[in-house]
């Protein structure tokens, strides 16, 4: 055998090590709960598909894995164009936790340009503001069943624009 073939047939054996190594870790992450563990939390199946709505494809960079805590409030306000993606092309907070019956109000800061609110795939709850504005009246809609609001802003969404609510 000569020494190429010796490399190569190590090479391999190290990578299948590897790989397996790679799959066990993964198949043995969690604690069986069915909930998941991204960016180091523990989130329920609703805020979870606000997690992974936030962290895919264009990652929502003001998103620290974290959820405001807005439950039992009987008003909400989220900023419409707050720092974040690279200018103000942002939503603030990016992931709230609200009560059923509460009011959110999105509020244009007039900051970066024009924005909307627009619900994406996979949200339980309609939402359209309208065409993208500077400034405009704030977008209000008060929830009165449990689910989960993905939403983004059309001119800004490949830039990250995107929030979550989850409404218990």
């Amino acid at each position: 055998m000569n020494t190429g073939e010796t490399s190569r047939r190590r090479f391999l054996a190290a990578v299948t090590t590897v790989g397996a190594s790679v799959a066990l870790a993964g198949c043995s992450d969690g604690d069986g709960s069915g909930e998941s563990d991204v960016n180091g939390g523990d989130y329920s199946a609703a805020e979870q598909r606000v997690v992974e709505y936030l962290t895919s494809d264009s990652e929502t960079e003001n998103f620290d894995g974290s959820f405001a805590d807005e439950t039992g409030a009987d008003e909400v306000v989220i900023e419409v164009g707050a720092p974040g993606n690279g200018a103000n092309y942002a939503y603030a907070p990016p992931a709230v936790t609200v009560s059923t019956g509460t009011t959110v109000s999105w509020e244009w800061t007039g900051d970066g340009g024009s924005h909307n609110v627009v619900s994406a795939d996979g949200s339980d709850f309609e939402l359209s503001s309208g065409n993208p504005q500077e400034q405009q009246e704030p977008f209000t809609r008060t929830f009165e069943e449990r689910g989960v609001a993905v939403y983004y802003c059309s001119p800004h969404r490949t830039l990250g624009m995107k929030g979550g609510l989850v409404v218990e």
